[in-house]
This record gives structure tokens, sequence and C-alpha cells, in this order.
């Protein structure tokens, strides 16, 4: 039985299955959360933290595929506060094919899967999101064909986010670039893990025009997550020179692209001119959240390409 809790725990072939899966109509995936009588099967959503993109397009990849979502508030649930996380973990998995959970700390989600007789989704932890991974992947290979060769660059605070694209970069030929503040960046034994993936590289600056200059592919994400909003204004202080603006946008290849996970603040690590101009591919790669989610699902419940 495979869980995603990580980008690593795809291999390369399975990545590409998750892509091509993901672009197919839904209708020839059959419907793999519908019983052998015709009747949908569940999926426990658990979200400790709220979202947007994460709930709408997680249910609705469960019901195109046949199933039923049950959307659970994390204080309904009460992972290790009610009850142990292993306790909702056998329970559920009686009732439903699928467990899926956004949460605080990883840990959560690694019990959770330790636990559980049926398919667990990160759907995102402080550690990883690889369903975001996944979607800002589907994007780029929808724009430039595949990520072989490519260039990506990613500024600003390394984060899940910022983990996650750089190991689906990575294992997927891309040369990965980081800009980061000193104290906000990838420690050498991280940056040595990722390299290790694929056949791709990584590297990092604190300078972000250098490692933007030439890129196909420039990423970023809000400087003051969930949880971060007692650093708020240190984080805007430190943050200031790694936004993201036309003048940085110029020093990179041309037909790049501007991508963003979203929510985005504008002025902050993006300017409006960018966020909201031709190079923008927010939009695309946040309906992408939608196709990576099913092609994820229908992969680990056995579709094939």
């Amino acid at each position: 039985m495979k869980h995603l809790l990580n980008i690593t725990d795809l291999d390369t072939d399975e990545i590409h299955q998750v892509l091509e899966l993901a672009q197919r109509q839904p209708s020839s995936l059959g419907c793999p959360l519908r019983s052998s009588e015709g009747t949908p099967i569940g999926a426990a959503l658990i979200f400790e933290k709220p979202s947007n993109r994460t709930r709408h397009s997680m249910e609705i990849a469960v019901v195109q595929l046949g199933g039923h979502p049950i959307y659970t508030r994390g204080e309904e649930v009460g992972l290790d506060t009610r009850e142990p996380v292993e306790d909702v973990a056998r329970i559920m998995s009686g009732y439903h094919g699928l467990i899926a959970a956004r949460v605080f700390k990883h840990g959560i989600v690694e019990r959770l899967a330790r636990a559980s007789s049926v398919p667990v989704i990160n759907m995102l932890s402080d550690f990883s999101h690889p369903l975001q991974g996944l979607a800002d992947a589907l994007t780029m290979v929808q724009e430039f064909g595949s990520l072989g060769g490519k260039t990506v660059a990613y500024v600003g605070d390394y984060n899940n986010v910022a983990r996650s694209l750089g190991e689906i970069c990575v294992i997927l030929g891309a040369h990965y670039r980081l800009a980061c503040p000193e104290g906000y960046d990838a420690s050498s034994d991280e940056l040595q893990r990722i390299s290790s993936l694929g056949s791709g590289s990584i590297e990092q600056s604190s300078r972000p025009q250098e490692i933007v200059t030439g890129a196909h592919a420039v990423h970023t994400d809000t400087w003051v997550s969930m949880g971060q909003e007692a650093e708020k204004a240190q984080r805007l202080e430190i943050f200031g020179a790694f936004s993201v603006t036309a003048q940085m946008m110029a020093l990179t290849a041309s037909h790049s692209i501007f991508m963003h996970c979203l929510p985005a603040y504008r002025g902050y690590e993006v300017t409006a001119e960018v966020i909201d101009g031709s190079a923008s591919r927010v939009i695309q790669q946040g309906h992408n959240r939608l196709h990576a989610s099913r092609g994820v699902i229908a992969h680990m419940l056995g579709v094939k390409r």
C-alpha cells in the first residue's frame, strides 16, 4: 500500500504516472472510489489548518473518482487531544478508502500512515507540501513540455513549498536555484540530500538577482505563513530585498513564467505588476491543484496510465 507524505515517496516513473493521470479526463479514470455495488467509498479529509484550494480541489477530485468526501475540522477530530492519532487512523480506515490530512506537524501524517490500513495523503505539513509540488510540476510541464534541463528559481523562505518543489525539480532533471536570506535558507545537509535525488541540480544564494538570471520559471511564497504571525514585522524587514519585481523578472530567460502557490500578498513577496502580468501562471497553477490531486488519488488506488 502506498502513502504520499513527501514527494520522495514517489520514484521518477511514479511522478510521470501521476502527471499523466492528472492530464486525463476524469471519465477515463473509472471510479476507483466506488464499490462493486456502485456505492461511493468515503474519503476522510482532516484539516487542522484551513484552506481554500486544498479543500475544494480534494473534495472535487474525490467526487470525480466516484467517492464521497467528508470534511472534518481539526478540533472535531482532536488529534492527540481528544484521542491518539493511531486510534483515529484505525477507525477511519474502517470507514473510508482514503485518508488525507492537512496538519501543523509532519509527525502527525507519519503516524496516521503507520496506523492506517488505507492510503494516506499529506495535504500539507510543516515539512512538505507534495500536492503543491506536483501541481507546480504539472504547470511547468504544460508550459515547457518537460522539466529536464530547465532552470527553476525560488525566491523567499525555504519552507515546505520550497522543499517539495526542489525535490520534484531535481528528480525530473531541472536545475533548482534558491534565493533565501541567511537564517531562512536550506542547510548544507538539505542541499546535499536534494541533490542526490535525481539528475537535476540545486544551488543556493542570498542574492536573488543572481539566482533568477536566466531562469525559465520563478516561484515565490508568502513571507509569513500560517502560525508565524508573531514574526511578521521581523520577517517583512528581513525579506524586503526578496520581492519578485518586474526588474527581477527582466533578468530571466525569454518567455519565462512566474508562479505562486497562493494566497499572495501583493507589494510584499511579489508586485502586482508581476503576479497580474502576462508571465503569471498562478491561476493555471491553482487549477492544477485539482488535476494533481485527482492524479495522485487515482495512482494511489491503482489506476494505470
